[in-house]
């Protein structure tokens, strides 16, 4: 009966968990950057650090702001932020999901190191490529999903959802936590953002933007003739490769999100190459900036 029991327990404990072991049971807002750079201001404002890991991602628990925080990289792209995303509410308590880092501006009206705050957000190449015919590009009716116009083959198509027990649905957009934009509006005209890094300044000063349209794929965007597209079919403020990601998960697990996106380049708006290596850490620290005065707003 003892060697039973015995090769039983071995048995079970080579199954997988049936659920996410919690690292911790304190309540936290989740800070996500997609890299380094974006997270580094973040990290050394964070006190009481302690670190966990799981599937590769390391999670760092403290308290920004005097508000309880667990920090992390999504990694670059879209699959890469929806699984990091999903592993920090699977092993923490999460009360809302707060993403800071860079972008690329797509409205004209917008600079490089503004701070811009979508209030929803979209996964743009979620498309169908059409079949080129003697008429042109043709999708079947039964796979386009949406009535926006196409890029050349790229139909757009609304993304499928499954969400608690409810029925799939279907979403072009994901929401930020009305709440949480109010906070940022609060904050937006007080938070300080810097105009210069190392030797390099410039020539407008940075300023908070609230509201209008995010999107997102994974496709670093540095070409003009998107950038107009992007524009003009889905009223773009802002593109990045992690947001609309992280959205998604956040409105299937009923998670309070939003973003804030300093812009580090305009997205092949600008005629000269593209300057998203040289304001990086600017649009970064603004970012940051930003993210800490709305931590710290927080109720």
């Amino acid at each position: 009966m003892r060697l039973v029991t015995c090769l039983l327990l071995l048995l079970l404990s080579a199954l997988p968990a049936t659920a996410a072991e919690r690292f911790d049971p304190t309540p936290r807002i989740a800070v996500i950057s997609a890299f380094p750079p974006e997270l580094q201001v973040l990290q050394a404002s964070t006190r009481d650090q302690k670190r966990y890991t799981a599937a590769g991602v390391t999670f760092i628990t403290g308290t920004l702001e005097d508000k309880p925080v667990v920090l992390f990289l999504s990694g670059v792209s879209m699959v890469n932020a929806a699984m990091s995303t999903q592993l920090a509410l699977d092993h923490f308590v999460v009360s809302r999901i707060v993403f800071s880092g860079i972008a690329g501006g797509v409205d004209e009206s917008l600079d490089i190191g503004d701070v811009i705050v979508a209030d929803q957000w979209s996964q743009n190449l979620e498309t169908a490529f059409a079949r080129e015919t003697d008429k042109g590009f043709e999708v079947s009716p039964s796979i386009r999903n949406d009535d926006l116009p196409a890029f050349g083959m790229m139909v757009p198509r609304s993304v499928m959802i499954a969400r608690g027990d409810a029925p799939p649905e279907t979403r072009r957009w994901f929401p930020v936590d009305p709440a949480l934009l109010d906070t940022a509006r609060a904050v937006a005209q007080t938070a300080p953002l810097a105009r210069c890094v190392a030797d390099r300044c410039l020539v407008h000063a940075p300023k908070v933007v609230v509201g209008g349209n995010g999107i997102s794929a994974p496709v670093f965007l540095d070409n003009a003739a998107y950038r107009r597209y992007a524009r003009e079919t889905f009223k773009a403020r802002v593109v990045d490769m992690e947001s609309a990601a992280v959205a998604h998960v956040a409105y299937a697990n009923g998670t309070p999100f939003i973003a804030f996106r300093s812009l580090s380049d305009l997205a092949g708006g600008s005629d000269a190459a593209n300057e998203m290596h040289t304001f990086l850490q600017l649009a970064s620290n603004n970012s940051a900036s930003v993210v800490k005065a709305f931590v710290r707003a927080l109720p």
